[in-house]
């Protein structure tokens, strides 16, 4: 589907030979008006017998309104060519695949841990960065670390090579903090929108967006991978209803055992369990799905499945080449008519 709207021209000034078209159409009666005369004058006029057959068969050859339709598609070839020459913009609205995808990665220190090998981190960057290299150019993706706090590591953007390697600079850091890695990424979509940034931690915003209608969603989704409990101040919840406010959908990666594991790293034996009814009820929340990693193959599966959707988005386009084939094609079929009923051009 593509739809014009809103027309604007970078050299309106050209629409001033629109004037010439009222004058043409003036200069065709006046031309239509002295035919008739002269037909008229030779149809009373005085005659032989011989020639009275040939103005009766003229008469019977009189082409009625065809005549006129020649000359008709002449002028409108000639108006569409003139606001070709202005330099006509539309707004074309296209569908694509586009949005931002934000890939938040809980970078505590258990995901350091080698029951996913070579080890947890290591499993989810592989993942992330075959997921980054399938999207289209107009997805742009941003990256997201979070333990104790949360910050933007790679801004949105359509550069692959930009974004893998700050998905390769990711390494475990402390506790879990999931409020953190949601207000962290909601910022990283609001600055490339250039819309407010959400409240973090407890602090009120000093703007506050207006909700989106329930139901509707933006161009954009955060994909939370963790593996452990939410360890650090604030909840996540008031989190991620903001999102929802926003239309911003979550998706959770739950990486781990629910049951709970002993892992060692680094020499230190640390206890972690994941918190899938925290993780299943931020994804219900803002509309997302929650998914559950045992292994690099899950993680390959899951990323295959969160895919941006296909969303109609307004874009200016000069559209002077398309009117300036219509025109022609108009000249041409008025050419083929006037060569075909009368044996010459109008």
């Amino acid at each position: 589907m593509v739809n014009l709207t809103g027309m604007s021209f970078l050299w309106p000034a050209m629409l001033l030979l629109l004037g010439v078209i009222p004058l043409g159409i003036v200069i065709y009666i006046i031309l239509q008006q002295k035919r008739r005369i002269r037909a008229g004058l030779v149809a009373n006029g005085p005659i032989s017998y011989g020639s009275f057959s040939l103005v009766q068969g003229a008469a019977r050859a009189e082409p009625g309104l065809r005549r006129h339709i020649p000359p008709a598609l002449f002028l409108l070839s000639l108006t569409i060519l003139i606001i070709a020459l202005a330099r006509p913009q539309a707004s074309v609205r296209l569908p694509q695949v586009q949005g931002t995808v934000i890939m938040a990665f809980d970078v505590s220190g258990s995901m350091a841990a080698d029951d996913m090998g070579p080890s947890r981190m290591e499993a989810a960057k592989a993942a992330a960065r075959d997921f980054v290299q399938r999207q289209p150019r107009n997805v742009q993706i941003g990256v997201v670390a979070f333990s104790t706090g949360g910050f933007a590591v790679q801004v949105p953007t359509n550069d692959q090579e930009a974004i893998l390697a700050s998905i390769e600079r990711l390494k475990p850091e402390q506790s879990t903090a999931l409020a953190h890695g949601i207000y962290a990424s909601l910022d990283a979509i609001s600055r490339q929108a250039g819309q407010p940034s959400p409240p973090d931690n407890n602090l009120s915003p000093t703007t506050t967006p207006t909700p989106v209608p329930q139901g509707s969603y933006a161009p954009a989704v955060i994909v939370l991978l963790t593996d452990g409990e939410n360890t650090a101040p604030p909840e996540p919840f008031s989190a991620a209803q903001l999102a929802a406010e926003r239309g911003v959908r979550i998706y959770t990666i739950g990486v781990g055992s629910a049951a709970g594991k002993t892992l060692q790293i680094n020499g230190f034996n640390i206890h972690t369990q994941l918190d899938e009814q925290t993780l299943e009820q931020i994804s219900q929340i803002t509309g997302g799905t929650y998914y559950h990693a045992e292994n690099e193959e899950d993680l390959n599966m899951i990323y295959d499945d969160i895919d941006p959707q296909l969303v109609i988005k307004p874009e200016k386009m000069e559209i002077t080449s398309l009117l300036a084939g219509a025109s022609i094609l108009i000249l041409l079929i008025g050419s083929a008519f006037s060569l075909l009923w009368f044996n010459h051009l109008p």
